[in-house]
């Protein structure tokens, strides 16, 4: 029986009083890629935030490697769990001293980093493709480029589980690929990844497990190839999925009625 590095029973969440999330129960699997699908506004995000200690319950309870949410103290909090928000500023700083903010967790009183902190930057932009960069602004680079410098952080923060949110949103095709193929690549090296995509396609090609929400509710939490079958994405999405066997590829078109 494969361990949960993350639990949520019956949780409800929202912003201030407007409750967006409820009645949400979910358990993810160590070493998984586990994938948040559903319309806009259905609470995928807020999912995430939750998750990651970043808005309070109204009800329910999250556990993370079997410690209830509210237990771990910040810096406990960012050594076991790290998100890559959707929106974020753009300062004009080196990649490399970005990459490092995924340090701060581990840097002492100092806040100098020691030896094993600049290892594990080096590793990280390495990893991510971005260790030619390290020394250009961020604001310089392409929205590949520039994301790839956000997934180098999260890389060297250095914990099992990595909450992403639309890692691939506004990126060219072949830069999604480019994402989609890291974020395989580090799910190999154990770690643990709930994401949030809009690409069913994607979604049903870079999971072990999907699951999908709508109105702030999750309906089902299915293997990509069971999901598929069902039908509920089409159901959902007011689309017809396809799956063509030559190319051994997943698209959708348009529902016909």
């Amino acid at each position: 029986m494969t361990e949960s590095v993350l639990t949520f029973s019956n949780i409800a969440t929202g912003y201030g009083s407007k409750k967006i999330l409820e009645d949400i129960s979910l358990n993810v699997k160590r070493g998984e890629i586990l994938t948040l699908v559903g319309p806009n506004g259905c609470g995928k995000s807020t999912l995430l935030k939750a998750a990651a200690r970043q808005l309070p319950l109204m009800a329910g309870e999250i556990m993370l490697f079997g410690r209830k949410l509210d237990d771990f103290s910040q810096k406990e909090m960012a050594k076991q769990a790290a998100l890559l928000p959707q929106s974020r500023s753009i300062p004009g700083i080196p990649v490399e001293q970005l990459v490092l903010h995924g340090r701060f967790p581990y840097l002492g009183l100092s806040r100098r980093p020691g030896k094993e902190d600049k290892e594990k930057v080096a590793e990280a932009m390495e990893l991510a493709g971005v260790a030619d960069m390290r020394h250009r602004d961020l604001r310089s680079l392409s929205g590949g480029e520039r994301q790839k410098a956000y997934l180098a952080m999260v890389i060297a923060q250095d914990t099992d589980l990595i909450f992403l949110d639309e890692p691939t949103t506004y990126l060219d095709i072949g830069k999604q690929f480019e994402i989609l193929e890291l974020i395989r690549r580090l799910n190999r090296e154990s770690k643990t990844i709930v994401m949030v995509l809009h690409d069913l396609a994607h979604a049903l090609t870079y999971s072990h497990r999907i699951a999908v929400m709508e109105k702030g509710r999750l309906l089902a939490v299915q293997q990509p190839e069971e999901l598929f079958q069902s039908g509920l994405l089409n159901d959902v999405f007011g689309v017809e999925g396809h799956w063509a066997a030559e190319e051994k590829t997943y698209y959708f078109t348009p529902h016909h009625k």
